[in-house]
């Protein structure tokens, strides 16, 4: 009986924690309409993910910890752009992500932008707000850095709206 419950324990506990974790998108069209109906920018996640060790850290010391998860829900709609070099990917998926990286100029990874994105006449139009990568310091230092790229971006809007 003990087994039983325990066993029942850990499927719960596991089941709750999953359904924690941020969704991240990683198809751009489905992200954009995402985006349009809540009127939050994209977050564009450049990575790595079978193979650079930055971004692995990156995951785990901030993107995977409870202050981003509530921050991202609030916040931004998640894209993650996955350069893998072992996990097989859909060749949609893979040109997608290569003009991305090709249209961001992403030389190095991690890299993290920060877009306005609208869709008009079946043309993707990406306004870049900011981009970052890793930064030592955890969520808190990770945080104030993003929100000061979005808060710099809701100024000169206002700015120019106002005029």
């Amino acid at each position: 009986m003990k087994k039983i419950a325990l066993t029942l324990f850990l499927v719960l506990g596991s089941l709750t924690i999953q359904a924690q974790e941020a969704t991240w998108q990683t198809d751009m069209n489905e992200a954009i309409k995402i985006s349009k109906k809540t009127k939050k920018p994209l977050f564009l996640f450049f990575t790595g993910s079978d193979w650079c060790g930055w971004c692995m850290r990156l995951q785990k010391e901030v993107f995977k910890t409870p202050e981003f998860e509530k921050w991202a829900k609030k916040n931004v709609v998640l894209v993650e752009l996955d350069y893998p070099r072992k996990t097989p990917q859909i060749p949609a998926i893979q040109k997608q992500n290569a003009e991305l990286q090709q249209t961001f100029a992403v030389q190095g990874y991690p890299t993290v932008w920060f877009v306005n994105a609208s869709k008009k006449d079946g043309k993707i139009n990406l306004e870049k707000l900011g981009s970052t990568g890793y930064l030592a310091g955890g969520p808190t230092t990770w945080l104030t850095a993003a929100d000061q790229i979005l808060a710099t971006n809701k100024s000169t809007k206002a700015k120019y709206t106002t005029n």
